[in-house]
């Protein structure tokens, strides 16, 4: 039954154990044109052998053939181009046919699939610039920033900058000591930024807190302060 033009086609997911350097091709036109087939096939590997089989069941006026690569990446390659191509007026159906495989080719098609995957793998962490090689070659590596602050040599060096620093905060009149809460006013004469606006602007906020700051001092020496005790100077009748 076709499918609608909406539908999507189905997509089949082939294994290493699916895949085989063996090939039958199918709908191929009965016109004697195993030659020509085996050209346009072997421009994509060598082939050892290619063969119609005639026991095999097929549409009318056309045959099937049976192709071995000497390569199971070629044979790959050619099922990826090839299949459902158009070949004198038809299209080609091409499928794998591993059951032709015999125990050693099995063999060697896994081991060629293991190196080829330990290749990708090995590419893909050389475009990472080997940091993971390098984590796994120095597992000391991971904890040397925790024996850095364990290393007596290097607290004393720390304490050493921490002293200087805090020398140079004193020089500028920065309480730096322990205990010492932080200057709560910064003078507003004093230019901060490159930019005029900016300094006007913090001119003006300084302003204004002072401003607050001195009216809340205010009241709060009026709430502090004793009430005046009124005299009644009113007569009594």
């Amino acid at each position: 039954m076709p499918r609608y033009r909406d539908d999507l086609p189905a997509v089949r997911v082939y294994t290493v154990c699916d895949e085989s350097r063996y090939l039958i091709v199918r709908n191929v036109p009965a016109l004697g044109c195993g030659d020509e087939l085996s050209k346009l096939f072997g421009t994509f590997g060598e082939i050892d052998e290619c063969k119609p089989m005639d026991a095999e069941d097929c549409e009318p006026f056309t045959d099937v053939y049976w192709i071995k690569f000497s390569q199971v990446s070629n044979a790959r390659f050619a099922k990826r181009k090839l299949d459902d191509s158009i070949f004198l007026g038809n299209p080609l159906q091409v499928s794998y046919a591993p059951q032709y495989e015999s125990l050693l080719e099995v063999m060697e098609k896994l081991e060629g699939r293991r190196k080829e995957v330990l290749g990708r793998i090995g590419s893909a962490a050389g475009r990472n610039g080997g940091s993971k090689s390098q984590v796994l070659n120095n597992p000391n590596s991971i904890g040397t920033s925790n024996h850095h602050w364990l290393d007596p040599a290097s607290s004393a060096s720390n304490k050493s900058e921490f002293q200087a620093r805090q020398s140079e905060y004193a020089k500028e009149g920065w309480n730096c000591h322990l205990g010492e809460a932080p200057p709560s006013h910064v003078s507003s004469n004093k230019e901060y930024f490159a930019a005029p606006s900016m300094n006007r602007t913090v001119r003006l906020v300084r302003e204004k807190l002072d401003k607050i700051r001195s009216n809340t001092e205010i009241a709060e020496t009026a709430s502090s302060s004793p009430k005046r005790i009124k005299v009644d100077n009113r007569r009594r009748i």
